[in-house]
């Protein structure tokens, strides 16, 4: 950019157009293209989960249990670089130019992971390589995807939209282990894993040709000086709202904001944003990232050693538990999103997240006591959940919206990174606790740690925690090339 046009400065309606915008079909048709990244998310982690013990077989790949077990650990792995690489890009590029990328960079990482063909070691590394393929886009995904939804979404649907979507990542684990089930008994074992491997890149297909409908996010092309593009972007938004039927006012000229255009601002950038300018939001987005992934991690990935070694349940009827305990999951986002709009976001936040935290330690007691059957114990574990998993929704919905347009993107990855090394504790440290399942007291040791660490979250909720509901994302950060006053606008 050259010195004249970084002294440029531009004048745009654009944030206040966008937030005072009725839902109507567009918004529908975003979410369903760019909200389908957490069902495949979720798709993805339980059909590596449902099928590991399938690639131990002869007659498939002859895995160690070791090297079965690795599978979910190198996509995890390919999800924190993918988010770091492309969060990157997603500010740098954009959000439709990435969020094309990423879900291609998916469908070929798990596409090509079907077509792993034998038992020796270099296919065993080919598998690993497309799972790591694969994780990476579905990591930049997150990053991409938050960014867009959150800039795009009127200000007064933001939070409902953002929690409803990050918790259809369990419908995604629904679909996984209907499939798996169906794969897996009615197919071949040599056949039935490679279907399974194919699901989401068949619906990725799919999805990427809604995707090219959608237009660039307007408020990214604005920060990069490139208004024209942003008014042409705001106008198609605005011609399809106003097809529904809607007369849209005439924004007044007093909600403008003033924006230099912006250079390619890196990640030594956002280190200064959260640690000069932000620092107690940083601690927020740590805290709730991090507290919630500890949990979901090592109540997820243990759930069946609980069920199997704790109350007697068979390793081939664990799956429908999990079906019970992921409806749990799906409901509590979709039922309580509305609340963070309306009630507000630190009271939902520190509700949801020191209510689950009650319950879990309430739930852990009747464990250690021998009052709970693996029936009880699920249920227990999905009304614990349909206020956790609102939370943790809540929790990827701050550190998208609390941070400058800029570095959005970057602040998403940084977040989802640290949230997934941290939550890769929890099965281990759970796993630990299980053991043979002869001392349930170590457990109940551990649902404590879990609760604690909830409870946690919750009370730095209340503390740091940002009333952002109905504002425009530049009323609650400033971006990092605004000019002037920032018009106050609230509608809830």
């Amino acid at each position: 950019m050259s010195t004249a046009e970084a002294n440029v400065v531009n004048r745009s309606t654009i944030p206040a157009r966008i937030d005072r915008l009725p839902w109507a079909r567009f918004h529908t048709r975003l979410i369903i293209a760019l909200g389908v990244a957490w069902i495949l998310d979720g798709l993805e982690i339980t059909i590596a989960s449902s099928i590991a013990g399938v690639l131990t077989e002869p007659d498939t790949l002859n895995l160690s249990s070791t090297q079965a077990g690795a599978i979910a650990s190198v996509y995890l792995l390919g999800e924190v670089v993918g988010a770091l690489f492309f969060g990157r890009l997603s500010d740098r590029l954009g959000r439709r130019r990435l969020f094309m990328i990423t879900l291609g960079v998916y469908l070929i990482g798990s596409g090509l992971s079907a077509l792993t063909l034998g038992t020796s070691a270099g296919w065993v590394v080919f598998l690993y390589a497309t799972r790591f393929v694969a994780g990476m886009g579905i990591g930049g995904e997150y990053a991409a995807i938050n960014s867009a939804i959150d800039e795009m979404i009127p200000a007064r649907y933001r939070g409902r939209v953002d929690i409803g979507i990050n918790g259809t990542y369990w419908a995604g684990a629904i679909i996984g282990t209907f499939a798996s089930l169906l794969f897996l008994n009615v197919f071949a074992p040599s056949i039935g894993w490679r279907l399974g491997f194919l699901l989401g890149p068949i619906l990725a297909v799919v999805i990427i040709f809604v995707r090219r409908t959608l237009p660039e996010s307007p408020r990214w092309q604005l920060m990069h000086g490139q208004v024209d593009e942003a008014n042409a972007s705001i106008d198609q938004i605005e011609s399809e709202v106003r097809a529904d039927g809607y007369e849209l006012p005439k924004v007044d000229d007093s909600m403008a904001i003033e924006m230099k255009p912006g250079n390619d601002l890196g990640y030594l950038t956002l280190l200064k944003v959260l640690f000069v300018t932000y620092p107690k939001r940083a601690v927020l987005g740590a805290s709730l990232m991090i507290t919630q992934s500890f949990l979901y991690n090592a109540i997820f990935f243990t759930y069946t050693l609980v069920l199997v070694k704790f109350y007697g349940v068979s390793a081939t009827m664990a799956p429908v538990f999990l079906i019970a305990f992921a409806i749990g999951n799906l409901a509590g986002p979709l039922l309580l999103g509305k609340f963070f709009d309306t009630l507000g976001r630190k009271k939902m936040i520190a509700g949801t997240y020191i209510g689950s935290g009650v319950l879990l330690a309430i739930s852990a007691w009747m464990f250690n006591e021998g009052m709970l059957t693996a029936l009880t114990q699920t249920i227990w574990w999905c009304v614990i959940f349909f206020f956790a998993s609102a939370g943790a929704s809540a929790a990827y919905l701050t550190v998208s919206e609390i941070f400058p347009v800029e570095v959005r993107a970057k602040a998403i990855a940084v977040f989802f990174a640290i949230a997934q090394c941290f939550g890769a504790i929890g099965p281990v440290f759970y796993g630990h606790l299980i053991g043979d399942g002869s001392d349930p007291f170590l457990l109940f040791i551990g649902y404590l740690v879990g609760a604690a660490v909830m409870v946690l979250g919750g009370v730095i909720a209340i503390v740091f925690g940002v009333n952002a509901e109905g504002r425009s994302l530049e009323d609650i950060a400033r971006p990092l090339t605004a000019v002037g006053d920032i018009p106050i606008t609230t509608t809830r």
